[in-house]
């Protein structure tokens, strides 16, 4: 069994007037996760699970960045060229943390995959985290270069490279 994670591929980060555009690079990856999600969806042993921000609109979170993401506005939904399917599992999160306060150490751990791939954005805040928190609870965890981008390029290397060394995924 293998699980295909999207992280954040919502209006507000991936569309142009979105709170926190990740600009081109963001939109660039785009094609590389549909063609993921059309693999993996077409896998008998696959799942995809889509984790998505979901915040309240006064989430402390805000003194950090831009209120994004707000739980039922246009900007907190994925993007239509990614849309999920009845069978695709949708996490929703309220913080940069993805098994704080989630159901996805519960739907991963029910699931037992051999492998985790991630992609999304952004890459050195919520891919972090994400492979962060998976490699503690002892997944094998791929980042696709290809599929993960930053609203900050200068940040975006070096992540992968801290992913790579520090939590020990396959960056491919």
């Amino acid at each position: 069994m293998k699980v295909l994670i999207i992280v954040d591929m919502l209006k507000d980060f991936m569309e142009k007037g979105g709170t926190l555009y990740c600009g081109d690079k963001g939109r660039d990856i785009i094609p590389f996760i549909k063609s993921k999600i059309g693999e993996c969806r077409t896998s008998p042993d696959c799942r995809v699970i889509y984790i998505c921000d979901a915040h309240d609109p006064d989430d402390k979170e805000f003194n950090m960045y831009e209120a994004h993401a707000v739980k039922g506005s246009e900007g907190s939904r994925i993007i239509d060229e990614l849309e999920p399917e009845a069978s695709d599992i949708i996490i929703e999160k309220k913080t940069l943390r993805p098994f704080y306060g989630t159901d996805l150490g519960k739907v991963l751990k029910e699931l037992g995959p051999e492998e985790v791939m991630v992609t999304g954005v952004c890459t050195s805040i919520c891919i972090m985290e994400v492979v962060g928190g998976l490699r503690v609870r002892g997944y094998n965890t791929v980042v696709y270069r290809d599929g993960v981008a930053d609203f900050d390029p200068q940040a975006h290397e070096p992540a992968l490279k801290r992913m790579e060394k520090t939590f020990k995924a396959r960056v491919l």
